[in-house]
């Protein structure tokens, strides 16, 4: 669990810093679209100031292996790789939206989504 944790910290963390920063940037290259007002783009660093959060609370909680806290912050990891699957696959089939890194994202959030799985399963199937 603990390098579940650390990996998404970095990644997290990394995309909310990006978002907060270049979020013109981060939705062109996920989307292949643009901020059009200033309300989408509030929205989006809203949406990068919850994502660097989640980095942070898994990389203070990285050594905590064993705790019920861990297992519901690796649920709450698992719901939120789910909604960004369905949220960015509704992105490119049902409206259209593009950019390079929208099937990478895609991608990306399963994987760590079948990640946050395993780790449950094994904390469950293996309690201490």
């Amino acid at each position: 669990m603990k390098t579940l944790l650390i990996v998404t910290a970095g990644i997290e963390a990394a995309t909310g810093l990006a978002l907060l920063g270049l979020p013109s940037l981060v939705v062109s290259l996920l989307l292949g679209g643009s901020l059009d007002t200033p309300a989408a783009l509030v929205v989006d660093r809203v949406g990068g100031a919850a994502l660097l959060s989640i980095g942070v609370v898994c990389w203070l909680a990285r050594n905590d292996q064993q705790s019920r806290a861990v297992a519901g912050l690796v649920a709450a990891m698992l719901l939120y790789n789910v909604a960004a699957v369905s949220v960015f696959v509704y992105a490119g089939i049902g409206l259209g939206l593009s950019g390079i890194g929208l099937w990478p994202a895609v991608v990306l959030h399963v994987a760590l989504a079948i990640w946050c799985i395993a780790c449950l399963w094994t904390q469950q199937v293996n309690p201490s």
